[in-house]
C-alpha cells in the first residue's frame, strides 16, 4: 500500500483542509500522551515479540491477549524456540484465544523467517505480507512499532474515528476501503507514526466507541462532523 498524494472524494465536499488535519493531529496526540493504554508488547521494539502480539491480537481483545502473550514468550522467547516447538504445545498455550490456525500460522512464519531471513523478522512490507496470516494492518503495525517506519494503520476503531470526525463514508469492509486507507495515510504525521497509531487505536477503544461514545469528554467534539450532525 503506497502513500497517496490525494484522497479520493467520499461525498459532495472535498477533503478537509490541512488546518483541520493539523488540529486533529494535535488533539489526538495530546490525548494519547495522557490516556494511552499500557500493554507488554508496547514496551518493546523486538520485531519477533511484536509479530507474536499482532498475530494474537487479530479479532481478539487486548486485555484477553496480554496474559497469553506473556505466557507464550516465557515458553518461546526466541523465534528459533517457536520454530522448533511441538505444534500441539503451541496450540495448547493459545487455546484460550480460540482459532487453532493462530498457532499453525505463527510457527509457519517462524520457520519461513529462519529459512529465508536468517531468523530476523523482515522489515520490507512485501516480505511481511508473504508470511501466513499477515495482512496490511499487521504488516504496517509491525513496521511502525518495530522499525519506526511511517506506516499508518486502519482497523475498525481507526475507521470509525475517521468516518465520524471527517464525515467520510467508507465501504462496508473497512480493511479494504481505499478511501479510509487513503485518509489514514494522509492524516498520519511524518514522524512517530507508531505512537500516533497507538493513540488512534486507544481513542477508538476508550472514547470514540462504537456504542455509547463519550462525546461529552471528547477533545474532538467541537469540530467533529458526526457530533455536529446528531
Amino acid at each position: 500500500m503506497t502513500h497517496p498524494t490525494t484522497l479520493i472524494k467520499s461525498g459532495p465536499s472535498d477533503y478537509p483542509s490541512l488546518a483541520r488535519i493539523k488540529w486533529f493531529r494535535q488533539q489526538l496526540s495530546a490525548w494519547g500522551v495522557v490516556n494511552r493504554r499500557d500493554y507488554p508488547w508496547r514496551r518493546t521494539k523486538d520485531a519477533y515479540h511484536l509479530l507474536v502480539a499482532e498475530s494474537l491480537l487479530q479479532k481478539t481483545d487486548a486485555d484477553i491477549v496480554a496474559p497469553i502473550y506473556e505466557l507464550f514468550l516465557e515458553h518461546y522467547p526466541t523465534i528459533q524456540d517457536l520454530a522448533a516447538a511441538n505444534l500441539d504445545d503451541v496450540a495448547k498455550i493459545l487455546k484460550p484465544l480460540g482459532l487453532f490456525f493462530r498457532a499453525e500460522r505463527l510457527q509457519q512464519s517462524a520457520e519461513i523467517i529462519i529459512r529465508l531471513y536468517d531468523g530476523k523478522v523482515p522489515q520490507d512490507q512485501k516480505q511481511l505480507l508473504k508470511l501466513p496470516g499477515i495482512g496490511d494492518y499487521t504488516a504496517r503495525a509491525i513496521g511502525s512499532q518495530a522499525f519506526n517506519q511511517p506506516l499508518a494503520v486502519l482497523d475498525a476503531n481507526v475507521a470509525r474515528i475517521l468516518e465520524r470526525f471527517f464525515g467520510l463514508q467508507g465501504e462496508r469492509v473497512k480493511s479494504r476501503c481505499k478511501i479510509l486507507w487513503g485518509a489514514a495515510d494522509l492524516i498520519a504525521p511524518k514522524t512517530d507514526v507508531g505512537e500516533w497509531n497507538l493513540a488512534l487505536l486507544d481513542f477508538g477503544a476508550l472514547t470514540c466507541k462504537a456504542q455509547s461514545p463519550n462525546c461529552q469528554h471528547c477533545p474532538l467534539a467541537s469540530k467533529c462532523q458526526w457530533n455536529s450532525d446528531r
